[in-house]
């Protein structure tokens, strides 16, 4: 006998789906709250929708190879194409063991002084920008996460682009539109949305062949080529159809160029926020940065394990703003999650957002506590509780990169400057790939003392 998850009631299926085309995140909350787990129609379409850890940890390890890439992430495709992040089967398995040696912890350690010069940069731009005028920090942000990117991920200075973040917000859009029509209406048809993709698109284009122009003139030396970029190159040459080549290495280079600084620029916006709304933890962090990078010297990747405090600060601020806050899947063959049949073919959807705000496995889940990771606290909980970086074989390959880079950020302004959100600004959460603030964050800058 088939056991479905419940539906919602009769009264809460039209908001639900109201707010799939206008409001993901309130959608997967009203679903959060219904139960831990939930079915919801759309026409022929289903969405099962699972909120417990056993639950997300059968989806996305246990039984991943039955869950491929879902909502959302096949939308992607139209720009991502065949990269790491949208891939499957043994193109993305052989993309995946292209790149890992460059996320080796031991090599990531390496990059420590290329994270805390850019890092430095960053503090030094924004305290030349003191004073009474507002600063978007996220963009500022941003232009650091992709300095870092192109420093440790590709031996390329990427300050030349300023585009590619602007272009992903148009990528993203589209995602979005596509998701909400369901793919049905060609990017051809004259509306914005489409044209400024259309743009988008060809800047991409343009801006990766000219970085593999630069990165392959350069690779003269193979063995010495550990960066993600050069590897990608080199797999790319070693192709027998040169059309193939191109293609997939401009897509794996617009993933890269994508989930190497979105996701991260997203945490550290919502940490600065954070801090700057609790100034009595903002302190505490200073306090610690003061002691364990005394005399204003930059941090190494040696005092990463001293900064206990703010990699707290910064875990918890992915707690309740999860760099990946949905994990889109859909169904290859019928299984069963917790007791509740899955037919092949349904969307299934894990979202960390609110697994993360799960009131059965955090106390009081929408007030910013970093002791909740406090190594004696964090022991008792369930591995599969918090999944910041997601798991299973699709685990983040660069959570550790992009944990080294929030942690010295946040060290460093905390220790420097002191930031404070412009009166009036609404922080408002925009789904896309990752939890962006819609509008910026913009805020005004003092010299700490």
């Amino acid at each position: 006998m088939s056991v479905h998850p419940p539906g919602p009631p009769v009264w809460a299926l039209p908001g639900l789906l109201r707010k799939l085309a206008v409001d993901r995140l309130g959608m997967m909350r009203d679903a959060a709250e219904l139960s831990d787990a939930v079915r919801v129609s759309m026409g022929p379409k289903k969405l099962y929708i699972f909120n417990r850890p056993d639950y997300a940890k059968h989806v996305l390890a246990d039984n991943a190879a039955n869950y491929h890439k879902g909502i959302g992430l096949v939308e992607s495709r139209k720009v991502l194409g065949d990269g790491l992040l949208t891939s499957e089967g043994e193109l993305w398995r052989a993309q995946r063991r292209t790149v890992q040696p460059a996320f080796r912890p031991a090599r990531i350690a390496a990059q420590a002084e290329a994270v805390a010069e850019e890092s430095a940069r960053l503090v030094e731009l924004l305290h030349r920008r003191a004073g009474d005028t507002p600063v978007d920090v996220l963009r500022e942000v941003t232009g650091l996460t992709l300095g870092v990117l192109g420093r440790t991920l590709m031996d390329t200075r990427l300050d030349g682009h300023g585009g590619i973040a602007h272009a992903f917000e148009a990528v993203q859009d589209q995602a979005m539109f596509d998701m909400v029509t369901q793919g049905l209406v060609p990017t051809w048809v004259p509306f914005a949305t489409q044209r400024r993709f259309r743009r988008a698109r060809r800047e991409l284009t343009r801006i990766v062949d000219e970085l593999v122009a630069d990165r392959g003139a350069r690779l003269v030396d193979e063995d010495g080529a550990d960066d993600a970029f050069a590897r990608m190159i080199l797999a790319a040459r070693r192709r027998e159809d040169p059309a193939l080549a191109r293609r997939l290495l401009q897509e794996e280079l617009v993933t890269l160029l994508l989930a190497g600084h979105e996701t991260t620029a997203s945490t550290l916006g919502w940490t600065l926020l954070l801090l700057a709304r609790h100034p009595h933890i903002r302190d505490l962090v200073r306090e610690e940065a003061r002691g364990v990078l005394a005399g204003g010297r930059l941090p190494g990747a040696e005092d990463l394990h001293k900064l206990t405090y703010t990699t707290q600060v910064v875990q918890e601020a992915m707690r309740l703003y999860p760099p990946v806050w949905i994990l889109p899947r859909i169904a290859q063959r019928p299984d069963e999650v917790g007791g509740f049949d899955v037919p092949a073919g349904a969307d299934v959807l894990v979202s960390p957002y609110t697994l993360h705000r799960h009131p059965d496995l955090w106390d009081d889940p929408e007030r910013f506590d970093p002791s909740r990771f406090d190594a004696s606290r964090a022991a008792h909980r369930h591995r599969y509780a918090y999944i910041p970086f997601g798991a299973g074989p699709r685990f983040c390959i660069g959570s550790n990169l992009g944990m080294m880079e929030a942690v010295f950020v946040t060290a460093l302004v905390s220790r420097d400057l002191d930031l404070s959100v412009v009166p009036g600004h609404r922080d408002v959460a925009e789904p896309m790939m990752s939890l962006r603030m819609r509008g910026g964050l913009p805020m005004t800058i003092r010299p700490a003392h």
